[in-house]
């Protein structure tokens, strides 16, 4: 076989359908398109038209509630910041913050409002940690390891009673 003989397999390009050039081609003035009407208008999307008749995705029955106020938080586990910690992403020494937390890569780059504290794993070292929430029992593994934690955020019973 030499260079010259070498082709593309069959069927692998296709070559696009050349819309509007002229009544010889089959596909002439309209371009396949019909006649008129909202189809064969520029620009037209009918997902989920029905015709008039009522679509199905409102058809469909509704359940719960989507709070688009929620607040997003980066979760991060002991077990994670003990990791880091071993590997010399963070130091022991210093203060846990969420800016330390995401220039060691802990934290996704998502719409996170803060770092919230979880109790997986287990933590050897004594950290002071500042974060925005923290579980209970992540807070009592911290303090039994010999550090500490400061929540920054209020809890929502306390927010409540100021309101």
């Amino acid at each position: 076989m030499n260079l010259n003989e070498l082709r593309d397999n069959e069927g692998s390009r296709y070559r696009k359908k050349r819309l509007g050039r002229g009544i010889g081609s089959g596909k002439g003035k309209t371009s396949g398109r019909g006649v008129k009407g909202q189809k064969a208008r520029e620009g037209v999307s009918l997902n989920g038209f029905e015709g008039g008749q009522l679509p199905l995705y409102r058809r469909m029955p509704k359940r719960g509630f989507k709070n688009i106020f929620r607040k997003e938080f980066a979760p991060i586990n002991l077990g994670k910041l003990d990791r880091a910690i071993a590997d010399g992403k963070l130091q022991a020494d210093a203060t846990v913050t969420e800016e330390t937390l995401r220039a060691a890569g802990l934290i996704g780059t998502g719409k996170y409002v803060g770092v919230r504290l979880l109790a997986g794993g287990e933590l050897t070292k004594a950290v002071t940690i500042e974060v925005a929430g923290a579980s209970a029992s992540a807070i009592a593994a911290v303090e039994k390891a010999g550090g500490s934690v400061k929540v920054t955020a209020k809890p929502k019973a306390e927010a409540a009673s100021e309101a």
